[in-house]
């Protein structure tokens, strides 16, 4: 074991996806809750990133985490009316692309404040 592994906060080898935390859902939820017309998108696992579910409201804006499987993402659509869909089927509406655009243009970047 290197000493790098030993040192806190390390919890997996490099290159290893992160799996999906409880704190991922409760965060979607919430972002859904508040926002209207809320659509998903499964992203499928990658060699480096997990399973995604990106939301995307009515007006564009977005947000992404990580969910254990897409039938777990589809199961949170179920649970929580959101139509989910299957992002390499349909792709990403334009609206998300308008969105980040405009907050580009506009010189912001990051996370938007809530």
């Amino acid at each position: 074991m290197a000493l790098r592994d030993r040192l806190p906060g390390r919890r997996a080898r490099p290159g290893t996806p992160r799996v999906a935390a409880s704190a991922d859902l409760d965060h979607l939820e919430a972002w859904a809750g508040t926002r209207r017309g809320v659509e998903g998108f499964v992203e499928p696992q990658t060699a480096t990133t997990a399973t995604t579910l990106v939301l995307v409201a009515a007006d564009g804006e977005w947000t992404r985490r990580r969910v254990d499987s897409p039938k777990a993402a589809f199961g949170f659509g179920q649970r929580t009316g959101i139509p989910v869909y299957d992002v390499a089927a349909v792709g990403y509406p334009p609206r998300m692309r308008e969105w980040t655009a405009k907050r580009k243009a506009a010189g912001q970047t990051g996370v938007p404040e809530a």
